[in-house]
């Protein structure tokens, strides 16, 4: 994907540059071509929509954010429409079956059989949507540069369907300047003006999948509007569901906020990764370490060691930033060595694996392993960028047989390969050399495996409680 030229971008009078010519001071040179009153009484037009949940509200991917959201929109009276490009997700809402952990089946049920939330798998219906929040997939490609296939999509898509008086916002992670100088030049091609016609924000998904404590209503919500027309449309919108709303001054500081947050989690990730392999070489013990440290009541927050980072946030969102900085002729140091840091951690897992696996006298080609969890998250059945999946792949490569169980991924295809989830019977256990503990999931008896088992590595501390064969345990 090509960066925007600098023909694409303007400068502000301090000298730092702004997303499109048409933002900033141009904005009166816009209004000046419109009538102010007409503005206005589309601003006021769709506030009174969204104060009295009449809006018509389309949500753009019914994904782990996507669904959240419709289902929390819908609970306070908008009518909500979710595109679904996947015919099959589009069917199972329209039936009220749920597929998303964070929502309730009760209340998925109660907004499709009243009418309150639909799903179609077309755009088709965009024209009668007054606020329209996108929610689809960023990854990254290969080289580690941000993939903005779907977005561009998307709003390629919208804009076909555009009309005035419509809010777009983007809650898909990106880079900063994504919402300016990608969405907004797609939006407008057609004729229409942000600011005057429609508006358009960004407002990033904060989603904590399996977190009971922090959902979609009781995390507050930053917002940033690409003018105050928007910021002030955009506000009102979440503020009807949202308990606390933080605005900002730009798309691009709310883009910022998002890559920033998540950065943060993946240094101190990588910042506790990096003590637990010099513990590895100083015979101690990271977690003892770990537990003492975070007994200080101030200047300190928590964090453990993984065997590696996953999930759709950590391993991805950082390298957003880093692409951008480049930009600007800047190297953001602190993020390549976390990635480095945190992508060495299979590796690591590996090499204990094979110091077991020659302290039990058996070759790595000659030894069965059970992989106890694959999704990246406890009590999670997302298994996206998991590093259970990089510790599968480096020791098939060594030849081991790799069988695995996980009590929320009954199955998972990998590049092709089918696996599929075993039980942890007695017998299952007897024939496996030894165990690698990758996800510390909640439902599994730890007790029975480690008493089953020869060996078992642990990378997530699941073991802390055992009432015995702590011997048998060899922790990351």
């Amino acid at each position: 994907m090509s960066q925007p030229t600098q023909q694409q971008r303007s400068t502000h009078p301090s000298g730092n540059r702004v997303g499109h010519p048409s933002l900033g001071n141009p904005h009166l040179r816009i209004l000046a071509e419109h009538s102010e009153a007409e503005v206005q009484k589309r601003v006021a037009d769709l506030l009174r929509k969204i104060a009295t949940h009449q809006a018509v509200v389309g949500v753009v991917g019914m994904g782990y954010v996507g669904l959240p959201v419709a289902v929390e929109k819908a609970k306070v009276g908008f009518p909500v429409i979710g595109i679904e490009q996947n015919p099959k997700r589009a069917a199972a809402i329209n039936r009220s079956e749920n597929y998303i952990a964070d929502v309730k089946d009760d209340e998925l049920r109660a907004l499709v059989q009243s009418g309150s939330l639909r799903a179609v798998t077309d755009y088709s219906e965009v024209p009668q949507m007054d606020v329209i929040v996108i929610c689809v997939p960023t990854p990254l490609t290969r080289n580690l540069n941000p993939d903005l296939q779907y977005v561009e999509g998307v709003t390629r898509e919208i804009a076909k369907h555009l009309r005035p008086g419509q809010l777009i916002s983007l809650e898909s992670t990106t880079y900063p300047g994504t919402t300016e100088e990608i969405m907004l030049p797609i939006l407008e091609a057609n004729g229409l003006k942000a600011e005057v016609d429609f508006f358009l924000a960004h407002s990033p998904e904060r989603v904590d999948p399996g977190n009971a404590r922090y959902t979609t209503k009781n995390t507050s919500k930053v917002v940033g509007g690409i003018g105050p027309n928007s910021q002030t449309v955009a506000v009102s919108f979440y503020a009807q569901t949202i308990e606390r709303v933080v605005p900002v001054s730009s798309a691009n500081a709310a883009e910022m906020v998002k890559v920033f947050e998540n950065t943060f989690r993946a240094v101190n990730i990588a910042l506790v990764n990096e003590l637990a392999l010099l513990c590895d070489k100083m015979n101690l013990n990271v977690w003892e370490v770990l537990d003492a440290a975070f007994t200080k009541p101030f200047g300190i927050m928590p964090f453990y060691p993984w065997p590696g980072v996953g999930g759709h946030c950590i391993p991805l969102d950082p390298h957003y930033l880093e692409w951008k900085a480049r930009e600007y002729n800047f190297n953001t140091r602190f993020i390549a060595l976390a990635g480095e840091i945190n992508r060495r951690m299979p590796e690591f897992v590996r090499e204990k694996t094979h110091r077991i696996l020659n302290a039990l006298g058996v070759s790595p080609s000659k030894s069965k392993i059970l992989m106890l969890g694959v999704s990246y998250k406890r009590d999670l059945g997302d298994w996206r960028e998991s590093p259970a999946l990089d510790v599968i792949k480096l020791l098939q490569q060594d030849g081991a047989t790799i069988v695995y169980h996980d009590p929320h991924v009954p199955s998972f295809d990998e590049h092709g390969q089918i696996f599929e989830s075993v039980p942890l019977t007695d017998e299952v256990l007897a024939s496996c050399t030894m165990g690698i503990i990758a996800t510390d999931h909640q439902a599994v008896d730890y007790d029975h495996v480690v008493d089953k088992l020869a060996h078992v590595l642990d990378t997530r501390n699941a073991s802390k409680r055992l009432t015995r064969n702590q011997d048998k345990v060899t922790l990351l």
